[in-house]
């Protein structure tokens, strides 16, 4: 079994219909372990809200979401142990320090973040000790 870090655009795809969300999917259903920095759940929720706001979910669906959300498969870390490196990694590859929480962690971890954010792939693609650290989530491999 591997160990990948997973961000909130990858583990909110598990919950509700969105691009490449059949791709999460299998992610979810693969047999892998999954670890983020504890921040994962503020950013999912955050996500929830803005669902709300734009009127893709009501209150009870979002409610509901949130509620299984806290159930999700995925150890969490402390994100105050992962801090002083995620600054480090955001100033070197120009990400923000919440993107390099989770790199931080895949590094220590010595695996990949899996995301759907693009533009958080490519800015640390363009950094060659970086870029085994992080992989697109429709880039699924066994």
């Amino acid at each position: 079994m591997s160990v990948f870090v997973v961000d909130a655009s990858l583990v909110i795809k598990w919950f509700v219909p969105e691009i490449r969300g059949e791709a999460a999917r299998r992610w979810l259903a693969a047999p892998h372990d999954y670890m983020a920095p504890d921040l994962l759940f503020a950013e999912a929720g955050n996500v929830v809200w803005k669902k709300v706001r734009r009127r893709e979910l009501d209150d009870h669906e979002a409610r509901q979401l949130v509620q299984d959300l806290a159930h999700v498969a995925v150890e969490t870390v402390a994100t105050r142990t992962l801090l002083r490196d995620a600054l480090a990694l955001a100033l070197t590859a120009d990400i923000t320090v919440y993107d390099a929480l989770y790199l931080t962690l895949a590094v220590r971890l010595e695996t990949a973040v899996i995301t759907g954010d693009d533009r958080f792939v490519e800015k640390v693609a363009a950094h060659p000790a970086l870029r085994v650290h992080i992989r697109r989530l429709q880039d699924f491999v066994h």
